[in-house]
């Protein structure tokens, strides 16, 4: 018997062996992938922070923790740091009102539903230069929409050339491309809310926006939490639109940390200064999604959302 108890341990130990042999290997490529251009670049940028060189020369020059203070006293740097906050405010709260429009418009829709799905998930597979060119030819001051403009009302915005206005594209642009995939987080989260729940509110009197209010909003916590976390993140990784259209002007309204990053690695050619600001950018990262996360956190579980 004892020897059958052994026999049976040793067989599951080695079944189990294989599984786990199994998953590592199934996971062996994006580990790969995550040491070869995650974790070796992270450690590179790490070590470069204490030294100026400008990715030619074969020496670096010890500076300590110079860089540290030009970029923590650096204009740039505080326009990044502000610029940010800028896109949030306005691309967070626009970027979840739509896409749950969408989500709710594609979740009613008595068929093709995957059809319009993939359609409004499109944008976000497109190319950002080449919505980016296409932005900036529209709204050229030559173009056929704003001549069409100064001949309706006499004018027309200097769309890129204006602190506001060049905002406010920007933020468009990325509302619009992002909208369709965080679509499809909500109507994931709109599929699993059970239809008894709608059909006794209804037996109840509850009209449709008290049911929206009641029993929609609250059970798609989830989708609101996790829509939130990756749009706050996004709103730090901004380079592509404000490079194209307006170079991270005018005056700085649209300079971001990517920006500010390329410019000082790969234009100034001072790279432990550009690894510097990357490093400030990933702790300024790090600690907003985190008291974001907290503050939601704390509101979905006095509110029972949790």
């Amino acid at each position: 018997m004892e020897s059958g108890n052994r026999t049976a341990i040793k067989v599951k130990t080695t079944v189990k062996l294989r599984k786990e042999l199994g998953g590592w290997l199934l996971a062996s490529p994006y580990l790969a992938m995550a040491v070869l251009f995650f974790l070796i670049p992270l450690g590179w940028s790490l070590s470069l922070v204490f030294f100026d060189w400008n990715l030619i020369s074969p020496v670096r020059n010890y500076v300590g923790f110079y860089n540290f203070r030009e970029a923590l006293s650096s204009t740039r740097v505080h326009n990044a740091f502000l610029n940010t906050y800028k896109f949030m405010a306005i691309i967070v709260p626009s970027v979840m009102v739509v896409s749950l429009g969408l989500a709710l418009i594609v979740h009613h829709l008595p068929r093709l539903k995957q059809f319009y799905a993939v359609g409004f998930f499109l944008p976000y597979l497109a190319s950002g230069v080449a919505i980016s060119l296409v932005v900036r030819g529209i709204l050229s001051y030559d173009s056929a929409f704003n001549e069409f403009l100064r001949s309706v009302f006499g004018t027309s915005p200097r769309w890129l050339r204006d602190s506001f206005w060049a905002t406010l594209v920007i933020s468009a642009m990325i509302v619009w491309k992002l909208s369709g995939y965080y679509a499809l987080i909500f109507l994931a989260g709109l599929q699993g809310i059970p239809r008894e729940l709608y059909e006794a509110a209804a037996l109840d009197g509850a009209g449709p926006f008290t049911q929206f209010r009641k029993i929609t909003l609250p059970l798609l916590y989830p989708a609101f939490y996790t829509v939130l976390v990756l749009a706050v993140g996004l709103c730090f990784g901004i380079f592509t639109e404000p490079y194209v259209l307006t170079g991270g002007g005018p005056r700085f309204a649209t300079h971001t940390w990517q920006l500010e990053i390329y410019y000082q690695a790969f234009e100034r050619f001072r790279a432990g200064y550009g690894a510097t600001v990357a490093v400030l950018n990933a702790v300024v990262t790090f600690a907003s999604i985190l008291v974001i996360r907290r503050i939601v956190e704390s509101w979905g579980t006095r509110r029972g959302f949790r």
